[in-house]
């Protein structure tokens, strides 16, 4: 795609239960380049980082529903628990993540221009939304 003139960013995650965080997330990552490939990790990889009871959607749902976001070019599922052979063979120009990260932690920054890292939209999050639906559901009980 580099090869095309294009600019490639690259950004990866769970995306379990998509939300404006992450859309805020997609939204700005597309805007710094022409190509947003998402790297998204797999059934077994969401399981392993955010134990047994996740991921909520399975890897296909989760990957139809990042395509379906105009911000996203492609989504590419990885198994390991980060993405390096994803970035080493895709070479993006830009990587991009949430604010929890510090650059100097993020797989492939020696391999791009530059790693930006977005501050986190405040209120919104996968495991604080499955928590409030677990509050309600035993509400209700």
């Amino acid at each position: 795609m580099q090869a095309e003139g294009k600019t490639v960013i690259f950004t990866n995650g769970c995306f379990d239960l998509l939300h404006e965080g992450h859309a805020d997330l997609l939204r700005k990552s597309a805007e710094l380049g022409d190509v947003l490939v998402v790297g998204l990790n797999s059934d077994t990889g969401v399981h392993r980082l955010k134990g047994e009871e996740r991921p909520v959607q399975t890897e296909a749902e989760r990957a139809k529903a990042l395509l379906e976001l105009d911000a996203v070019d492609a989504v590419a599922v990885f198994q390991e628990d980060i993405p390096w052979n994803i970035v080493h063979a895709l070479k993006p120009d830009y990587i991009t993540k949430g604010g929890d990260y510090a650059p100097d932690n993020v797989v492939g920054a020696d391999l791009v221009k530059d790693v930006i890292i977005f501050p986190l939209k405040e209120g919104f999050s996968t495991t604080a939304t499955i928590q409030k639906m677990k509050l309600k559901r035993s509400d209700n009980v």
